[in-house]
Protein backbone atom coordinates (compact mmCIF):
# COMPACT_ATOMS: atom_id res chain seq x y z
CA UNK A 1 0.00 0.00 0.00
CA UNK A 2 1.14 3.63 -1.08
CA UNK A 3 2.05 5.49 2.16
CA UNK A 4 -0.90 8.22 2.60
CA UNK A 5 -2.23 10.90 5.01
CA UNK A 6 -4.24 9.07 7.03
CA UNK A 7 -1.45 6.51 7.64
CA UNK A 8 0.88 9.07 8.72
CA UNK A 9 -1.64 10.18 10.75
CA UNK A 10 -2.67 6.57 12.25
CA UNK A 11 0.85 6.00 12.59
CA UNK A 12 1.24 8.73 15.77
CA UNK A 13 -2.06 8.19 16.85
CA UNK A 14 -2.04 4.36 17.22
CA UNK A 15 0.67 1.41 15.70
CA UNK A 16 -2.56 -0.97 15.55
CA UNK A 17 -4.87 1.69 13.28
CA UNK A 18 -2.27 2.53 11.40
CA UNK A 19 -1.60 -1.43 10.49
CA UNK A 20 -5.18 -2.55 10.19
CA UNK A 21 -6.25 0.45 8.24
CA UNK A 22 -3.23 -0.04 5.76
CA UNK A 23 -4.67 -3.41 5.25
CA UNK A 24 -7.80 -2.95 4.33
CA UNK A 25 -9.56 -3.45 7.85
CA UNK A 26 -11.53 -0.68 7.86
CA UNK A 27 -14.02 0.76 10.64
CA UNK A 28 -14.54 3.97 9.60
CA UNK A 29 -17.60 4.09 8.13
CA UNK A 30 -19.05 2.64 11.30
CA UNK A 31 -17.58 5.67 13.89
CA UNK A 32 -19.52 8.36 14.67
CA UNK A 33 -16.48 10.69 15.70
CA UNK A 34 -15.10 10.12 12.06
CA UNK A 35 -18.86 10.86 10.86
CA UNK A 36 -18.34 14.05 12.48
CA UNK A 37 -15.53 14.99 11.36
CA UNK A 38 -16.55 14.56 7.95
CA UNK A 39 -19.68 16.70 8.30
CA UNK A 40 -17.69 19.50 9.76
CA UNK A 41 -15.22 19.04 7.02
CA UNK A 42 -18.85 19.47 4.38
CA UNK A 43 -19.86 22.36 6.28
CA UNK A 44 -16.43 24.24 6.35
CA UNK A 45 -15.72 23.57 2.29
CA UNK A 46 -19.58 24.11 1.01
CA UNK A 47 -19.37 26.49 -1.88
CA UNK A 48 -15.64 27.38 -1.29
CA UNK A 49 -13.15 27.32 -4.11
CA UNK A 50 -9.73 25.03 -3.59
CA UNK A 51 -11.11 22.77 -0.88
CA UNK A 52 -10.79 19.16 -1.22
CA UNK A 53 -8.23 19.38 -3.64
CA UNK A 54 -7.08 14.85 -4.53
CA UNK A 55 -3.76 14.68 -5.74
CA UNK A 56 -2.60 11.05 -6.30
CA UNK A 57 -2.58 9.47 -2.77
CA UNK A 58 -3.47 12.62 -0.63
CA UNK A 59 -6.54 14.44 -0.27
CA UNK A 60 -5.85 18.39 1.05
CA UNK A 61 -8.57 20.00 2.53
CA UNK A 62 -8.15 23.62 1.02
CA UNK A 63 -5.14 25.05 -1.07
CA UNK A 64 -4.15 28.85 -2.01
CA UNK A 65 -1.38 30.85 -3.23
CA UNK A 66 0.14 30.78 -0.04
CA UNK A 67 -0.68 27.62 2.11
CA UNK A 68 -2.38 24.12 1.89
CA UNK A 69 -4.85 24.16 4.85
CA UNK A 70 -5.60 20.92 6.71
CA UNK A 71 -8.86 21.10 8.82
CA UNK A 72 -9.25 18.89 12.05
CA UNK A 73 -11.55 18.84 14.95
CA UNK A 74 -9.76 18.87 18.09
CA UNK A 75 -6.10 19.49 18.66
CA UNK A 76 -6.18 16.13 20.62
CA UNK A 77 -3.15 15.17 18.76
CA UNK A 78 -0.93 17.74 17.52
CA UNK A 79 1.74 16.16 16.36
CA UNK A 80 0.26 13.53 14.09
CA UNK A 81 -1.86 16.32 12.38
CA UNK A 82 1.61 18.17 11.98
CA UNK A 83 3.30 15.25 10.34
CA UNK A 84 0.80 14.32 8.27
CA UNK A 85 0.40 18.50 6.69
CA UNK A 86 4.24 18.15 6.47
CA UNK A 87 3.24 14.89 4.31
CA UNK A 88 1.53 16.76 2.33
CA UNK A 89 3.39 19.77 1.13
CA UNK A 90 6.01 17.42 0.76
CA UNK A 91 4.30 15.72 -2.09
CA UNK A 92 3.43 18.97 -3.37
CA UNK A 93 6.72 20.32 -3.50
CA UNK A 94 7.85 17.34 -5.52
CA UNK A 95 5.28 18.16 -8.13
CA UNK A 96 6.98 21.92 -8.16
CA UNK A 97 4.00 23.58 -5.49
CA UNK A 98 5.63 24.70 -2.85
CA UNK A 99 3.33 25.84 -0.05
CA UNK A 100 3.20 26.49 4.08
CA UNK A 101 1.24 24.57 5.62
CA UNK A 102 -2.15 25.74 8.20
CA UNK A 103 -3.26 23.41 10.45
CA UNK A 104 -6.80 24.92 11.44
CA UNK A 105 -8.61 23.36 14.43
CA UNK A 106 -11.87 23.93 14.85
CA UNK A 107 -12.68 22.52 18.48
CA UNK A 108 -16.29 22.02 19.64
CA UNK A 109 -17.27 23.87 22.80
CA UNK A 110 -14.57 26.49 22.05
CA UNK A 111 -14.98 29.97 20.52
CA UNK A 112 -11.52 30.68 19.00
CA UNK A 113 -10.24 28.15 16.11
CA UNK A 114 -6.33 27.30 16.93
CA UNK A 115 -4.17 27.53 14.03
CA UNK A 116 -0.78 26.55 13.51
CA UNK A 117 1.60 27.65 10.44
CA UNK A 118 3.73 24.77 8.90
CA UNK A 119 7.23 24.92 7.11
CA UNK A 120 8.42 21.81 5.76
CA UNK A 121 12.02 22.50 5.90
CA UNK A 122 15.12 20.06 4.90
CA UNK A 123 15.39 18.72 8.80
CA UNK A 124 11.75 18.01 8.28
CA UNK A 125 12.24 16.46 4.56
CA UNK A 126 15.18 14.07 6.33
CA UNK A 127 12.67 13.05 9.37
CA UNK A 128 9.52 12.24 7.20
CA UNK A 129 11.72 10.02 4.88
CA UNK A 130 12.56 8.15 7.95
CA UNK A 131 9.16 8.27 9.01
CA UNK A 132 7.81 6.54 5.37
CA UNK A 133 10.35 4.29 5.97
CA UNK A 134 9.48 3.35 9.16
CA UNK A 135 5.54 3.34 8.59
CA UNK A 136 6.14 1.12 5.21
CA UNK A 137 8.12 -1.17 7.64
CA UNK A 138 5.24 -1.27 9.95
CA UNK A 139 2.31 -1.90 7.55
CA UNK A 140 4.12 -4.64 5.75
CA UNK A 141 4.63 -6.78 8.60
CA UNK A 142 2.88 -10.47 9.14
CA UNK A 143 0.32 -9.56 11.91
CA UNK A 144 -1.02 -7.05 13.59
CA UNK A 145 0.63 -5.27 16.34
CA UNK A 146 0.42 -5.52 19.72
CA UNK A 147 -2.91 -3.71 21.45
CA UNK A 148 -1.97 -1.45 23.63
CA UNK A 149 -4.94 0.39 25.41
CA UNK A 150 -5.21 4.11 26.21
CA UNK A 151 -7.61 7.02 26.80
CA UNK A 152 -7.43 7.50 23.24
CA UNK A 153 -8.65 4.10 22.09
CA UNK A 154 -12.33 5.01 23.75
CA UNK A 155 -12.79 7.42 20.61
CA UNK A 156 -11.07 5.42 17.91
CA UNK A 157 -13.10 3.53 14.99
CA UNK A 158 -11.31 0.66 15.59
CA UNK A 159 -12.13 0.36 19.74
CA UNK A 160 -14.56 -2.60 19.62
CA UNK A 161 -12.47 -4.39 17.21
CA UNK A 162 -9.53 -4.40 19.70
CA UNK A 163 -11.65 -5.38 22.75
CA UNK A 164 -12.64 -8.69 21.06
Amino acid sequence: MKINGTLINYYFHCKRQCWLHANRLNMEDNSEEVHIGRVLHELQNEGKENSEIKIENIAVDKITNDYVTELKKSDADIEAAEWQLLYYLKVLKDKGVKRKGRLVFDEKNKQDRKTLIIELTEEKEKELEDLVEKITELVNLDKVPEYNRSKKCFKCSYYEYCQI
